[in-house]
This record gives C-alpha cells, structure tokens and sequence, in this order.
C-alpha cells in the first residue's frame, strides 16, 4: 500500500508540473480511521498529502461527469469499468483523462471491522501481510485482511483496471471460480409474497437521505426523478411506498450500467444491503445478454442498443 501512496504522488508531481492535467483526483488520509476522503490536487504543495490503502473505496469515478478540465485519476478495477460507462454515455472524453490504474486487492469494510472490535475505537490503522494492525487506547488487534473486505470486493472478478495510461503496480491474480449470484438465487427461490416481504424488510430502516444515489457514480441526472416537482413522480417523506418505489426505479435506472463497486452500500448510514437490488439486475443482463459492464469502450450496454435477435422472454 505505500508503494502505491509513493507511485500516486509521484505520477500527480509529474503530470502537473508538466501541465499535462488540471487536476488529480484521489484520495487522502481521512481525519477518522478507516475513512479516507476523495481529494483534488490542483496544485505541487498539495500532492504529498494523496495516500493510498485499503479504505479508498470511494468509486472516483463519482466525479467525472461532464468535467471540462484535463483530469488525472486514480482507478481501481471497478473505478475503470464506471469510466468505461462515462465515455460510452459521452459524459467525458478519453482526450481528457490521464488514467492511474490501481491493481486492487480489495477495499476493506469499516463497518466489519468496527463490529468486530465490539466497541474499541481504533486510532490507527496498519496494512502488512494480508492482515490489519488496528490500535487504539490500549489496545492493539490484528485481523486478517480477507475477512474484513467488503462484500462485493469478496466476489469480485475484475480487480484490474480494464482501461488505464499507467499502471501503478503489477496486475493482480483474478479470482476465479467465485459464485457472484448466491444470494440472488436464495431471493429468487422465493415464493412472490415472500419476495415482497423480503424487500419490503431489507427497506424498513430507509431514511431517504438518497446517499446511495450520490455516491453512485451512475446518477449524474442534473435533476433525479425524487427532486422533479413538475411533475412529481414520487413523496419527499418515509412512506413505505415512495420508499420502495425510490429502491426499486433506482436499480431500474442502473440495469445494465452497474459495475457493483459497492459505493451505495459502504454510503448508507443505516447499513441496508443496497446491493440486492442492483444484482439481480446484473445477473439478469449476463444470463440474457452476455454482457458485462464497462469492459470494452466499443461495445454498448444491451439497453441502449438494439438487435434483431435479442432474446424476448417477456413478450410471451
């Protein structure tokens, strides 16, 4: 992870003094363990304070949306996928990016951690070996790395960035033999008023603060379809069903440009699963489509596209 920190400092002093970007989006330590912050270098006396380790799992790609600048950014392997669906939607230009890519071993789930300190609140926070060193007021614990990842890193299969100018470290091995759709199948298995129960649940703790909508890097609508009031497509209050219908025409929305980063689950303050919506969705277009999002820059989702022999079970 320091060797990454060293490549990202050195890659924005280079870039900017060369004035080949305007700005270099990434990541510095945050004032609270286990949070660090997205940052925009624009200037050499900022670069030193850019910083990499497990806990950058902010999706950056967050920021690049309609950007008129010349942009350096630091790209994990789902990172690279959003900027994949970014320049297919025309929402930047690849003239305008200068892509670090970062080979991921997978971002670290804060709430995992805290959960298993039962209350300790860690001050800092060291990576080595395939474990996490987390001390605090007298205290010290060692975890092991794998059991602390996030949920969607656990099953990822495209750690790698798939579009990148540098690399700032060697590829990494790909999992393999990672069932991603277990936990679809368990919901699908479900009878349809058990489905309804199930989602209506997993919802139940909802406050609509919409964190999972602004952290995705996917809803760059200037206005999103909560804050329309002419017309008004749904209530501002905690109803159960604008809540649901919030859930449910979001996830509408991604299908078929979801990279399942995790950005909405790791930004919601209460912890719901977000995740299970948008994977159903996922598991939908791979088994109709073959498709998978954000890999290629010369192939288009399936949902803007049309073919004449595209599968149409839901005509019958």
């Amino acid at each position: 992870m320091r060797a990454y920190t060293e490549k990202i400092r050195e890659a924005a002093k280079r870039l900017l003094s060369e004035d080949r970007v305007d700005v270099v989006i990434g990541f510095r330590k945050g004032t609270v363990a286990l949070m660090n912050e997205p940052f925009l270098v624009k200037s050499l006396d900022q670069v030193d304070r850019l910083y990499w380790d497990g806990n950058c799992g902010i999706n950056l790609a967050n920021y690049l949306p309609k950007r008129p600048d010349r942009v350096a950014i630091v790209a994990k392997g789902c990172d690279s996928r959003n900027i994949v669906v970014h320049l297919l939607e025309n929402q930047i230009k690849r003239e305008q990016l200068y892509i670090l890519g970062a080979p991921c071993h997978g971002m670290i789930d804060r709430r995992r951690i805290l959960a298993a300190l039962d209350g300790k609140e860690p001050l800092q926070v060291e990576e080595a070996n395939g474990t996490i060193k987390l001390i605090g007021r007298d205290f010290e614990e060692t975890l092991e790395r794998s059991s602390c990842l996030q949920d969607n890193c656990a099953i990822c299969i495209h750690r790698n960035p798939v579009v990148y100018d540098e690399l700032l470290g060697d590829l990494v091995a790909e999992q393999e033999n990672v069932d991603r759709y277990s936990d679809v199948r368990r919901v699908e298995a479900m009878s349809s008023e058990q489905r309804w129960q199930y989602f209506d649940d997993l919802i139940a703790p909802c406050i609509r603060c919409y964190a999972c909508r602004n952290a995705c890097p996917l809803c760059y609508c200037p206005t999103c379809f909560v804050d329309e009031s002419r017309p008004q497509w749904v209530g501002k209050s905690i109803d159960r069903t604008d809540t649901r219908t919030f859930h449910f025409l979001r996830a509408y929305h991604v299908a078929g440009r979801c990279t399942d980063c995790g950005a909405c689950e790791r930004a919601c303050p209460v912890g719901i699963k977000v995740r299970r919506f948008t994977k159903k969705l996922e598991k939908d277009i791979k088994e109709l489509y073959g498709y998978e999002v954000g890999l290629s820059t010369d192939e288009r989702p399936p949902l803007d596209t049309y073919r004449p022999g595209d599968p149409e079970p839901f005509f019958k």
